[in-house]
C-alpha cells in the first residue's frame, strides 16, 4: 500500500509539473493595442512597415486618429508576432546582453546592463517603457 501511494504521489507531482512547463511555454497571443482583446488578422492597418492587428473593425479606426496613443501596444505587438526584433538595448541603444533580460507579456526583452535591467524590472508599466517609439528606435527593427 505504501509503494503504490508513494507511485501515486511521484506520478501527480510529474503531472502537476508538465501542466505547469506547458502552460508557462504557451505562446502569448496578441492583443488588440485599443481595447485589449484577441485581435484577428482581418483587421489589420499597415504599420511601420508591418501589420497591427485589431479585434474588430472600429479599432483601426480608433488607432488611426491617434496612433501616438497606442504606439507602446503596437510596437509590442509586431514583436510579439515576430514582425520585429530586438537587435539592441531599447533603454541605452547599447547591445544588449542575454543573460540581462526581463519578460515583458511574452516577450523577452534583453538589456545592455544591471543599471537598465534595474529600471526594466521596477517599471510599473513594462510596454510603455520598453516599447515607447523612442524606445522601440533604439532597440527594435521590423523585418522583411
Amino acid at each position: 500500500m505504501k509503494k503504490l501511494l508513494t507511485a501515486t504521489g511521484i506520478c501527480l507531482l510529474a503531472l502537476v509539473t508538465l501542466t505547469v512547463n506547458a502552460a508557462e511555454e504557451k505562446k502569448a497571443e496578441p492583443k488588440c493595442p485599443v481595447s485589449g482583446k484577441p485581435c484577428v488578422k482581418e483587421h489589420s492597418v499597415a504599420y511601420k512597415g508591418a501589420d497591427v492587428y485589431f479585434c474588430c473593425p472600429n479599432c483601426p479606426k480608433a488607432f488611426e486618429k491617434n496612433p501616438e496613443k497606442f504606439a507602446a501596444k503596437a510596437n509590442h505587438q509586431l514583436v510579439l508576432t515576430g514582425q520585429a526584433k530586438q537587435v539592441k538595448c531599447p533603454l541605452a541603444g547599447r547591445p544588449a546582453k542575454d543573460d540581462k533580460s526581463v519578460k515583458v507579456e511574452g516577450v523577452t526583452v534583453n538589456v545592455c546592463c544591471g543599471n537598465c535591467l534595474k529600471k526594466a524590472s521596477g517599471a510599473d508599466d513594462k510596454v510603455a517603457l520598453l516599447f515607447s517609439d523612442k524606445a522601440f528606435e533604439k532597440g527594435f527593427k521590423v523585418t522583411e
